[in-house]
């Protein structure tokens, strides 16, 4: 590997350029080595140039009348895909917020006022414990305890046995950072009967709610009526370009919408991101179920053509994906692999990893796969000979670093 794929040397003779410095130059190679390949499991949007983007709304005058007057401050189109997602999700109403950051906060503080307490239930590995920068307690006053931190859903157990009253119960599904896990249907029922049991309130953080119908074995309607709230995004599965939708009891969503204000989510128009939504409902919420098996044979082939090509051991988790993304593990630091991913992309055109590589440990790398309908044209034969093309780059790239 040269000082310039390290990012050891930075060209003004001061010899070392920062750690942030090499990350921004490894991005770079990943997404061009994404964009450039010809053969990829899943191609996201942030890889994508605005013109493809756009193409998103092509045909957008057959979901909805074009005709029809622009949005303002929520009404015309955003009113029409709040509808749309509130009988998807056999709720009274939804209401669209432009973040799901946004959107769970607000509905937690209406949850909050109505059962007395500011005390949320959820999750270690929940997204709001990770990746808001404690936006529950320091802008909303809300209090977070955690049912477990371990890497799987809790259980009812654990809900019943909760040392302290809480007013919220809030259930990842899935748990992105544990793997994109889900509970089996019964110890799910269990966890929220076992949270009635102590007077709170359930909230499904759903943001990837729409890919769970294959898991669960149960129309959307049917999952969803197991909370009070849910909230679901737009873009994590359906492609869109951002927002979210919080959909329960109308008085909730009401209020939620006076929240909505206040928190600086009452944008003039929101016509292009509602109008992906729709084309999302439309077009990839019925393909979810296909790319959710078919990441079971990726997952399938993957570990088995890893343990062919000769590495020393691979986990894929869960064996058997519950969603249409799953995680993998491997025996290398993160840069080895990062590498020899990257590498594959740029000399194959077949990009198997497309991820960033983590290190949850010495000598540990994680990754996560998410298949898309790109990944559909892959038979389990491709997979496995991808397997072995990134394998053969392992040598070399640890040999470089």
């Amino acid at each position: 590997m040269s000082d310039d794929e390290t990012g050891r040397n930075d060209g003004g003779g001061t010899g070392r350029v920062t750690e942030e410095e090499r990350r921004r130059r490894l991005r770079a190679r990943r997404t061009a080595a994404h964009r450039g390949a010809r053969r990829v499991l899943a191609r996201p949007a942030f890889v994508a140039s605005l013109r493809e983007r756009l193409a998103v709304l092509d045909g957008a005058g057959e979901l909805y009348d074009l005709d029809e007057p622009a949005d303002m401050y929520g009404n015309g189109v955003v009113a029409a895909l709040e509808e749309r997602v509130a009988a998807l999700l056999g709720k009274e109403a939804a209401a669209f917020f432009p973040t799901g950051t946004m959107a769970q906060q607000v509905a937690l503080r209406c949850w909050a006022g109505r059962t007395g307490s500011p005390v949320v239930a959820l999750h270690g590995l929940a997204h709001p414990e990770v990746h808001e920068r404690d936006a529950f307690s320091q802008v909303s006053g809300l209090r977070p305890v955690r049912v477990t931190s371990a890497p799987r859903q809790p259980t009812a157990e654990e809900v019943r046995d909760l040392e302290e009253p809480f007013g919220t119960l809030m259930l990842e599904l899935p748990l992105r950072d544990a793997g994109y896990l889900l509970p089996a249907w019964e110890e799910l029922t269990g966890v929220v009967a076992a949270a009635r049991e102590r007077d709170a309130v359930v909230h499904f953080d759903g943001a990837r709610l729409w890919e769970t119908t294959t898991h669960f074995g149960r129309p959307l309607d049917e999952i969803a009526e197991l909370a009070d709230s849910v909230y679901v995004s737009f873009y994590k599965s359906l492609d869109g370009f951002g927002g979210a939708a919080l959909a329960g009891p109308r008085a909730l969503v009401e209020e939620a919408r006076s929240w909505r204000h206040r928190y600086g989510g009452m944008v003039f128009q929101q016509f292009p991101a509602a109008l992906a939504a729709l084309a999302g409902l439309e077009r990839e919420l019925p393909r979810l179920p296909s790319y959710v098996a078919h990441a079971r044979v990726v997952a399938e082939a993957l570990r088995e053509g890893l343990a062919a090509a000769g590495v020393p051991w691979a986990r894929v988790h869960p064996e058997v994906p519950h969603t249409h993304e799953f995680q993998v593990w491997l025996p290398y630091d993160a840069d080895t692999v990062t590498e020899a991913a990257i590498r594959q992309g740029e000399e194959t055109g077949t990009l198997l990893f497309t991820r960033p590589w983590d290190s949850p440990g010495p000598g540990l790398a994680l990754t996560e796969v998410q298949v898309g309908a790109a990944g559909l044209e892959w038979s389990a034969d491709d997979v496995r000979a991808a397997a072995a093309e990134f394998t053969a780059r392992l040598g070399a790239a640890a040999v470089g670093s």
